[in-house]
C-alpha cells in the first residue's frame, strides 16, 4: 500500500528515522530504503513510501521518496 506523509524524525547517526501518514499513523524506516541513493532525509519533507512489513515483523516502510505536494 502506498502512504503520503511526512518525515517526522531522521538520525543520521543511527541511519533511521519515523514516517507519519496522512492518516496519522507511524511508521519506521531505515536509510537504504531512501529511494535517491542520499540515505538522508530531513525532518518535514513530504514523502511518499511503500508500507510493508519489516524484518522484526512490525509494519515499516520501505521505497521512500520525496515528493513536491
Amino acid at each position: 500500500m502506498t502512504l503520503d506523509g511526512v518525515i517526522e524524525s531522521f538520525s543520521e547517526a543511527r541511519g533511521d528515522g519515523t514516517f507519519v501518514s496522512d492518516d496519522h499513523e507511524l511508521f519506521y524506516f531505515h536509510c537504504v530504503e531512501i529511494l535517491d541513493g542520499s540515505r538522508t532525509i530531513a525532518p518535514g519533507t513530504r514523502a511518499r513510501a511503500v508500507r510493508a512489513v519489516g524484518r522484526l515483523g512490525r509494519d515499516e516502510v520501505v521505497q521512500v521518496h520525496k515528493t513536491t505536494v
